[in-house]
């Protein structure tokens, strides 16, 4: 089996509300529609298989519309999700990296290198949140302000890949700002016309 991506996504028409100062709503829903297939689809060049894990029937009817297969957020939050991708992994014998599904610059070769390791990996995004990891075994995972450090703690000597298209996540306006201004997040121009 390929290595498993789990890709916790909320709902693309109530997601990204920090940028609601700088997006209408359609601006936002098309957004993370954007941003969710751009991870998806490089997580699919780089020879792993991307597993979107949502409680919105929207976004799970899309991900199977696109060819990709999502499984049921129990509905608890971030952790709760990454766990429920960690477990069908796990239950198909499948090493499994947790991933954001909001990493405009992303490229494949950075999930290779981020694969690449026999043990754990982590990712931070530049503001000390987790953008990916990945472990041997089933972690408690601990997303939010300060995950980083927060994960590390829960690794066994973990190998940190900072690569750039990890370490940028839009969350905020200057986020956004900041990506578009990279020659990787020019794509994302299209989503918000």
């Amino acid at each position: 089996m390929p290595t498993v991506v789990v890709i916790p996504v909320k709902s693309f028409r109530l997601g990204k509300q920090r940028l609601a100062s700088a997006l209408d709503d359609g601006q936002r829903s098309r957004l993370g529609r954007a941003l969710a297939t751009h991870v998806a689809e490089t997580v699919e060049r780089a020879g792993l298989l991307a597993m979107f894990v949502t409680d919105d029937p929207q976004v799970a009817a899309w991900a199977t519309s696109t060819g990709f297969p999502s499984l049921p957020d129990p509905g608890q939050g971030l952790n709760a999700a990454a766990a429920a991708g960690v477990a069908w992994a796990n239950q198909s014998k499948s090493r499994w990296i947790v991933l954001h599904s909001d990493l405009p610059l992303l490229h494949s070769e950075d999930l290779r290198a981020l694969a690449q390791p026999d043990g754990d990996v982590i990712a931070p995004s530049s503001d000390g949140g987790t953008s990916a990891i990945s472990a041997r075994r089933s972690i408690e995972f601990a997303f939010g302000p300060g995950s980083f450090h927060k994960h590390l703690a829960r690794l066994d000597s973990p190998e940190i890949v900072t690569r750039r298209g990890f370490l940028l996540d839009v969350d905020s306006p200057a986020d956004l700002a900041s990506a578009l201004s990279h020659q990787r997040g020019r794509w994302m121009e299209r989503a918000l016309a």
